[in-house]
Order: structure tokens, then C-alpha cells, then sequence
């Protein structure tokens, strides 16, 4: 599907104004009605029948007036009474066939289109994630791919719809009457520049409702989600945010009334035109009537072929407005498959199976910068992109703005006292071998957190290589890395579902001697046992209805059930209370055992149970040794335990 081509070939460059229609997008456009080929060869059938069944009735009428009537033939009165009964019948059944399969070529194609988007934006990194606003995505996921559909299932039909019926008309007209087909014809001209005139206009109010409704969305995400709702509550922010959003539905009603305006003027106009060719039509008629040259009958049908004709310009005269409109849906949908990958996968990527867990840093070098090519962008609907704004100053929806992960290079805070820095780490060596234990110690901001993210690959080093029983990270299969990898994390995540379903997350087919097991390990399953559903209690959006240090025993269950190998542990006791620290202490002692280790220390007791310390500051480890060694160097170390551990031990 033209995946591999890249965002620049189907726009225009910055300095145009519209997006160009190209060939490549088109086929692209088109291979997503390729799998609905059978169903639209079924509605082009339906389509011809339709057009054939409305050429029916104007001839019907022009026999009765012309015939019929005056002859007082009553048997040919009934056959075309039944007839002109007849006609609406089946077209009604026509219709009904041909919305049957326009629905699920529509549904077929927001169903591919949505499955394509959801599994790329699945296999993006962290960090296009940290740049990227969810109500963006959310928009490009809903709305979008729904605009994207139009084009095939409606636009398109439509197109095909009014051209045939066009082509079939002037046929028959003709027939009927060749001059006064030719003035018909000659009113085409002022249909086209109507459209050009009001249909760019409509087009881009079109775009910027696009836009609006994506502030708005991503607005409504920001301050309606739990963390989002709470920082309103204990900020008393509730009528600023109240304001803010009006602010943005007032964009989204001006824009659709504005919208509505103009196409009611857009439309009236057309109709206007159709009235010039309908009152030249029939007045010339008029005269040749008058004059004998046919009779009434025709004049009556050819006005019926007239209203027919004129509503198949008007749709071909509004269609590229329409389609527009749905190129830009389909740009936007485009732009997110066309993101490159941030963490890839090698095609002859080794899956390893017999993990032991050795872990080893080699001059591994990192830093937070951004490269702008794998970012989402706000599509600009003239062809131009632009970096993804601010959702509540809008800041850097005109300019654009830089998104950059991390603190700036420049800070005004001296070095001494901040961690304020470009290169997250810098020169990161070390060794874990198989089931030991590596605390991480240092100021907050040093890099540990940093650290732990690059073994998952979360982030993939900008230098530098990390290797799992002596194979580069980037030689292995996601899948099999992330088997290999349990993480903790210092914020616990939970879905809003039950305490059953977010362990089972870990291991779908565990049974409930093993999540009974794994909880009693995080020393959680008597909490859960003593809830009105056990393991079927609901734990809210976010997890928001356990305390801070039930969240985080979960969440400890959870990467236990898994089983990995490796297990890295953010602050994972962090929450926790001293009795519940203690229990969960002991447990984590059990737990550890026969796997590598690599713990953020949080408390005194996972320091003097390291293999391993690693002291980071600034993104570099300055020291390194057992608890003992490192008091006795009198560094950094023996700093932070005299400020952080000294009054745990005492």
C-alpha cells in the first residue's frame, strides 16, 4: 500500500497553497477499496439499474399527455398508473441493496483503516509518545479515518452516480430535443465557476473545523482523565478550564456556522444557475410548442430529464469540494503509517529462548533530542506540516514549536545544584551477570530512570551497546526481549477493569493458584481477598481506587506472574508503608533470587543487599563498589547516605 513512499510525495512544498492530488495518492487511496472490489462492482450495478429506472418516468408522463389522454385509452391509463407505482418500488429496492453495500465497503474500509493506524501507533516508541498529544491521535483514529471513508464509500460513489446519470440524461435529451439540449449544456460553464469560486472556500473552513475539533478533543483528554481532573480540583482551576473550553467550542461553532453559511450561499447559488437554464429551457420550449414543433408531452418530460440533469451537475459541481475535503482526511491518516520506526527490528532478529540474564553497558551514550521526521505533526490543511501545539496556551500553533524531551541545555540554576543537562547519560559501563543484584543510587534527574528505560528498548542508546547474555539489544526479537524483561515502574499504570484481568495482563493463562501466588508474594492477596469481589473488585480509571501502595503491590504481582528474567525495579516500594515495605522487602528477597537485579534504590536494605552500586550524577556514573567500598571513598555516596539512609538505619 505504498507504505514505503515517504510524506513528501503527496504534497505540494510549503510554499503552495493547496495539497496536490497526485497519481501515487489516488492508487494509495484506491488499494484500501481493492478488498471491496466485488461489493462496488455490485453498487456500479445498482447504480446503472437506478439511473435506468428514473430515464422510466418522464417518458411515462410525456405518453399519457401526448397518448394517452387524448386517445381516452383506459387500458394503456392502468398499465401506466401501475407503472409510474412500479418505478418507486423498485428503486426503493435498489436503494436499499446499493446502501447495503456501500455500508460495508465504508465500515470494511474505517475497520482496515483504524486496525493500520492502532498497530503502528503500537509499535511507535516511548518518545514519540512523550511528544505527541493523545487527543491528536484520538482524532486521527476517529475522525479522520471516518472523513478517509467518505471518500471511498460515498464521495467516490457519488462521483460515479452523477457522472453516469450526466452521460445518460444528455443522451436521452437529446434524443428528444437537440436544442434544447445544447442550452441546457451551454449553462455548464457557470455551474463550474460557481464551484471553483465558493467551493475552495468551503474546503478550507472545511480543514480548519479539522483543526479546531482537535484542539478541542485534546483538550477534553487533558482535563477529563483522573490525574487531568484532579490537578483542576487542587488548583480551584475548574472555571478557567470551564472558559478555556468554551474558548475552543466557540472556534468549533463559529467555524460550523460560518461553514453552514457558506454553503447554504454555495448551494443557493448553483440553484440560482439551475433557474437560468430551467426558465431558458422552458421558454424556448414554450415557443416550439406554440409553434408545433413537438408537443406538450415533451416539453413535460424533457423539464423532468431537466431537474434530473441539473441535480447530477450540482453533484458533480460540489464534488471536488468533497473530495478534497477527504484527501485531506486521508493525508492526515497517511502521515501516521508513514512514520518511521524509532525502535526497529532486524529482519534476521534472533529470538532467544534459554535466558540466563546477563546484562552488560558498554560506553552506552544517550540523550533526549528529537528528530522532527518521526514526530507526529499538526497537519496544516494546505499541504504544509506543522509541529504538534500546546493544548492549553495553543503555544506553537502558528510557528510551530520544538518538542524536546528533558530539561533544556541551559538552565539558570548553577551546575552544582542541578541536573539540568542535554545528554541524559554519557559513557554508561557496567556488568550484571546472571542473578545478581545492581542498585542504582544517585541525586534526582542523575539518569537512573533513563537507565532502566534502555533495557526494555523503550529508547534505544544513542551510542553505544547494550547487550542480554552477550547479544546486542538490537539483535534481538522484541518479543523475545520483552519475555525477558519485568518492570516496575515508579508511577503503577492499571486499566479500568478488575484486579483479575490487569494480573492476567502479565500471563493471559495463568490459573488462579498462580495469581493467588503472585499476589501473596507482593503481599496483596489478603487485600484482595478481603474485597466484596476479590479479584473481580474494579480498580477505576487509572487504578485510583487502591492507595498508592496497593497500585504499586498490583503492579509487583503483576511483573512476578510474568516471570522474567531480568527484573528492573523503578522506586517499586516508593508508596509503600513501613509495615507493608517490610513485608514487601522479604517477599522482593524470594523474588529476586536466580534474577539479574537492576534496582533504583529507594531504601537502605536494597543497597546492602546490592552485588553491585552504581552512583549516577549527571548522567555519568562517578562511583561505583559495594555499600561498604563506597562509604569508605568518602564521594558522593557516603553524601547521599549520610542526607537519605543514615535516618532509615537509625
Amino acid at each position: 500500500m505504498f507504505h514505503g513512499r515517504g510524506w513528501s510525495s503527496y504534497i505540494r512544498s510549503g510554499d503552495e497553497k493547496h495539497p496536490r492530488v497526485t497519481r501515487a495518492l489516488l492508487l494509495r487511496v484506491l488499494s484500501y477499496a481493492r478488498p471491496y472490489w466485488g461489493h462496488i462492482g455490485g453498487m456500479l450495478t445498482m447504480i446503472l439499474l437506478g439511473t435506468g429506472l428514473s430515464l422510466v418516468s418522464p417518458l411515462i408522463f410525456r405518453s399519457l399527455i401526448d397518448q394517452v389522454l387524448p386517445s381516452r385509452d383506459l387500458n394503456r391509463l392502468v398499465l401506466f398508473a401501475v407503472a409510474l407505482l412500479c418505478v418507486p418500488i423498485l428503486n426503493g429496492g435498489i436503494r436499499v441493496v446499493q446502501r447495503r453495500l456501500n455500508a460495508a465497503v465504508g465500515e470494511g474500509v474505517i475497520y482496515d483503516l483504524r486496525a493500520a493506524l492502532f498497530g503502528r501507533l503500537q509499535r511507535m516508541s516511548l518518545r514519540f509518545f512523550t511528544n505527541t498529544r493523545v487527543g491528536e491521535l484520538m482524532s486521527r483514529l476517529n475522525n479522520d479515518v471516518v472523513g478517509a471513508q467518505n471518500a471511498i464509500s460515498n464521495t467516490i460513489v457519488n462521483i460515479i452516480t452523477n457522472l453516469i446519470e450526466t452521460v445518460a440524461l444528455l443522451l436521452v435529451m437529446g434524443t428528444l430535443e437537440w436544442r434544447l439540449t445544447i442550452i441546457s449544456v451551454l449553462i455548464m460553464p457557470l455551474f463550474i465557476l460557481a464551484a471553483r469560486r465558493l467551493g475552495t472556500t468551503l474546503r478550507d473552513i472545511a480543514r480548519r473545523g479539522m483543526d479546531l475539533n482537535a484542539q478541542m478533543n485534546a483538550h477534553m483528554n487533558e482535563t477529563l482523565n483522573i490525574g487531568g481532573a484532579l490537578l483542576v480540583k487542587l488548583f480551584g482551576r475548574v472555571r478557567e478550564e470551564e472558559a478555556r473550553f468554551r474558548t475552543r467550542a466557540a472556534g468549533v461553532r463559529d467555524n460550523g456556522v460560518r461553514r453552514a453559511l457558506i454553503g447554504s450561499t454555495f448551494f443557493m447559488i448553483l440553484g440560482l444557475v439551475s433557474a437560468v437554464g430551467t426558465a431558458l429551457v422552458y421558454g424556448l420550449g414554450g415557443w416550439y410548442v406554440i409553434q408545433g414543433t413537438f408537443t406538450v408531452g415533451t416539453i413535460v418530460a424533457f423539464g423532468a430529464y431537466l431537474g434530473q440533469l441539473y441535480s447530477a451537475l450540482q453533484g458533480l459541481a460540489t464534488a471536488p469540494v468533497d473530495f478534497s475535503t477527504s484527501m485531506v482526511s486521508f493525508e492526515r491518516v497517511f502521515e501516521v503509517l508513514d512514520l518511521p520506526y524509532d525502535i526497529l527490528e532486524k529482519k534476521e532478529a534472533l529470538s532467544l529462548q534459554d535466558i540466563h540474564g546477563g546484562l552488560a553497558f558498554e560506553n552506552v551514550t544517550f540523550h533526549y533530542s528529537v528528530d522532527e521526521s518521526m514526530l507526529l505533526k499538526g497537519v496544516r490543511r494546505y499541504g504544509k506540516m506543522e509541529d504538534v501545539g500546546a493544548v492549553f496556551s495553543l503555544a506553537g500553533q502558528e510557528n510551530g514549536m520544538k518538542s524536546v524531551e528533558g530539561p533544556p541545555p541551559d538552565s539558570a540554576v548553577s551546575e552544582a545544584a542541578s541536573q539540568a543537562r542535554e545528554v541524559a547519560l554519557e559513557g554508561i559501563s557496567f556488568e550484571a551477570p546472571a542473578g545478581s543484584l545492581v542498585a542504582l543510587v544517585g541525586p534526582s534527574g542523575a539518569g537512573k530512570t533513563t537507565l532502566t528505560y534502555l533495557i526494555p528498548r523503550l529508547y534505544d542508546p544513542t551510542s553505544g551497546v547494550i547487550r542480554l547474555d552477550g547479544h546486542n539489544l538490537r539483535d534481538l526479537t522484541l518479543d523475545s526481549l520483552s519475555s525477558a524483561v519485568g518492570m516496575v515502574t515508579q508511577e503503577a499504570y492499571l486499566f479500568h477493569d478488575s484486579i483479575r484481568t490487569n494480573l492476567l495482563y502479565a500471563h493471559p493463562d495463568a490459573s488462579q493458584a498462580e495469581l493467588e501466588s503472585a499476589a501473596r508474594t507482593a503481599n496483596i492477596h489478603a487485600f484482595i481477598t478481603e474485597l466484596p469481589d476479590g479479584y473481580d473488585t474494579i480498580v477505576g480509571e487509572r487504578g485510583y481506587r487502591l492507595s498508592g501502595g496497593e497500585k504499586q503491590r498490583i503492579a509487583l504481582a503483576r511483573v512476578i506472574l510474568k516471570d522474567p528474567k531480568i527484573l528492573v525495579l523503578d522506586e517499586a516500594t516508593s508508596h509503600l508503608d513501613s509495615e507493608s515495605e517490610a513485608l514487601i522487602q522479604e517477599a522482593l528477597k524470594r523474588v529476586m533470587a536466580g534474577r539479574t537485579s537492576i534496582v533504583i534504590a529507594h531504601r537502605l536494605s536494597t543497597i546492602l543487599a546490592a552485588d553491585l552500586i552504581l552512583v549516577l550524577d549527571r548522567g555519568r556514573i562517578v562511583e561505583r563498589g559495594t555499600h561498604g567500598e563506597l562509604l569508605a571513598h568518602h564521594g558522593l555516596y557516603a553524601q547521599l547516605y549520610d542526607t537519605q539512609f543514615k535516618r532509615e538505619k537509625a
